[in-house]
């Protein structure tokens, strides 16, 4: 192998490390490994940036407008509120979530179709006693098993075949051509979800984990006659004070938040603070303070106030930092009132918590927070704490034949996939179905920079002769055109249980592309269990977006992901390694 190969080789596997570390998002990381190739030589320009060009590219692009016009006239939400209904037993609620998400999920991007029903599921199930821990975790996988089901159900199915119409363009797949493998492996899915959910998933009720915002603050008052009246924030002596901090301050009716030490006290100003509750015996021995007798506000009726419950995403600016040392208040005008991690409670002081992907945090913040942070990378989930649900917008079944008719279009063959999606998100924009705003804060350029970039890293193994190398090494293993292709799902379930799908998915395709034709082999079996594998990140809760949101709500642990997904893997993989090859040959 020359030198150019070794370094190809040499840097991709280092990105894979990192990946899977996950100390940094997947596009820093797949960005310094095209770099590092670039300037040694083992590509040029045009190949480092040729992902950028790519039509698949700009598909999922125009596929994340599509989402946010259903997303923005409450279409989901219409969904959510006529298929849940009255459930007659467990099996039969499990059924009304993961179905419905399984469906909507073969055409919408599933990381909104998730948020919009983890909400709506945890309300739900609370209001009839339904174990919560036994629908989440189905409902991330269902909506992974949708994704299968057609070209444009997830990103890597239109990456995958956008690399395979560029080889081999006869061979490119139709919108509904999956659906011979999706459907099947997706409703042997369900059937092991409704069976194997009530014995492998843990039987929690569905109480919310912060049942009671209040449990979770203590409020003082100021006493008109005592010795704190005039004096500042710091020279009360309520800085610092340990497993306590203060939140805001109410004063005649408005709001303080974000007290800075110089703010001076008021007689009868009620203080909100946030911490151990254990507290409240300390804070009654400040002289001047006492026990707050009435409250005219209920925490989160205030109309300058509002309680948000928000799941940390990997990609957040202060994962590994302390709240404190983040000054997290400062940077999203929040305050943390309670962190739960595992389904538990974090206890002891909130400032030195240090925060991880997954953490659940109850905060305090203003109503605009939850509009400004919903589609930000920091959160996973937004969701408010018993605030009035998005109104249902008139314009929804308009979003939904908008999606209907880009579907029919690129079904019929009338236009192609790309042209139908450009067209499509045009009229979201044009009908009102969502601003051009909305439509750029729905884009995840995150995901489509990781793409691009995770297409040159490919380039390099390709044209370098590394995946050559490795295709022959693997060729050792077995010469059986059936072992390969069970090779092939179990080496990309392994990798995109470590990084993220799309990267897994293009790194892997130039060394398959290198055995399937040094066999002569017909590459579309093997393509679509790419793409099946791609998207059966079930073992952990790294691998999937999804499978992050549900940790949190669900109060699942690590084990509960290998122990209920390692069994759905197995499944899926069966299924699909035996259908696979009666739809299309492996010669």
């Amino acid at each position: 192998m020359p030198l150019s190969a070794w370094l190809a080789l040499a840097v991709t596997g280092l990105c894979i490390l990192l990946l899977a570390w996950g100390r940094w998002a997947p596009e820093l990381v797949l960005s310094g490994g095209l770099t590092l190739l670039l300037l040694a030589g083992v590509i040029d320009v045009p190949i480092a940036l040729a992902g950028l060009s790519q039509p698949s590219v700009a598909t999922v692009a125009l596929m994340y407008v599509l989402v946010a016009g259903i997303r923005e006239t409450g279409g989901v939400e219409t969904i959510v509120r006529h298929l849940l209904g009255r459930p007659r037993h467990p099996a039969g609620a499990l059924l009304r979530v993961v179905l419905p998400v399984w469906m909507l999920s073969a055409f919408l991007n599933n990381t909104p179709v998730v948020a919009t029903f983890i909400p709506a599921v945890l309300t739900w199930a609370r209001r009839f006693k339904l174990p919560v821990a036994r629908l989440l975790l189905p409902l991330s996988y269902a909506a992974m098993l949708g994704g299968t089901c057609t070209l444009i159900g997830t990103s890597t199915n239109l990456v995958v075949n956008g690399l395979l119409t560029r080889r081999h363009p006869e061979l490119a797949l139709g919108l509904f051509d999956l659906a011979w493998i999706g459907v099947p492996v997706g409703l042997a899915g369900i059937a092991y979800l409704l069976v194997a959910a009530r014995w492998l998933l843990p039987d929690r009720n569905g109480a919310r984990l912060f049942a009671d915002p209040k449990e979770y603050t203590i409020e003082m008052e100021v006493d008109p006659a005592g010795p704190l009246v005039g004096k500042t924030i710091e020279a009360a002596g309520l800085r610092h004070l340990g497993d306590v901090y203060l939140v805001e301050i109410e004063r005649d009716g408005a709001l303080l938040a974000a007290v800075g030490p110089g703010e001076r006290l008021r007689g009868g100003d009620r203080l909100v603070f946030a911490g151990s509750t254990h507290a409240a015996l300390d804070l009654q021995q400040i002289k001047g303070l006492r026990p707050s007798t009435h409250s005219r506000f209920g925490l989160a009726e205030h109309p300058d106030r509002c309680i948000v419950e928000v799941v940390v995403s990997p990609d957040c600016a202060l994962v590994g930092q302390t709240i404190r040392d983040g000054r997290f208040r400062t940077l999203y005008g929040a305050a943390v009132l309670a962190v739960c991690r595992e389904g538990k409670r974090v206890e002891g002081n909130l400032g030195r918590i240090r925060l991880q992907p997954a953490d659940t945090l109850l905060l305090e913040t203003r109503p605009s927070f939850v509009e400004q942070y919903r589609h930000a990378r920091d959160f996973l989930l937004v969701s408010e704490v018993d605030g009035p649900a998005r109104p249902l917008h008139e314009k929804a079944w308009l979003a939904w034949s908008i999606l209907a008719a880009v579907v029919a279009l690129a079904a019929s063959g009338i236009l192609d996939l790309f042209k139908a999606a450009l067209a499509g998100a045009a009229a979201m924009l044009v009908t009102g179905c969502c601003t051009f705003a909305k439509a750029r804060r729905n884009v995840d350029t995150s995901v489509l920079l990781t793409i691009a970039t995770a297409f040159g890293l490919g380039s390099a193994l390709e044209t370098s002769g590394a995946s050559s190398f490795l295709a022959a090494n693997l060729l050792r293993l077995s010469d059986d055109p059936y072992v390969l292709l069970a090779l092939t799902y179990g080496l990309v379930t392994l990798l995109t249980s470590l990084i993220s799908n799309n990267a897994a998915a293009v790194l892997v395709f130039p060394i398959l592309m290198a055995v399937v034709e040094h066999f002569r082999l017909n590459p579309l079996p093997y393509l679509v269990v790419l793409m099946l594998a791609a998207s059966s990140s079930f073992a952990t809760p790294i691998g999937y977006q999804t499978n992050l949101m549900v940790y949190g709500p669900g109060g699942y642990r690590f084990r509960d992901y290998l122990r209920f997904g390692g069994g759905l893997t197995l499944v899926v993989g069966l299924m699909g390694l035996w259908l696979v090859p009666k739809i299309w040959p492996l010669h």
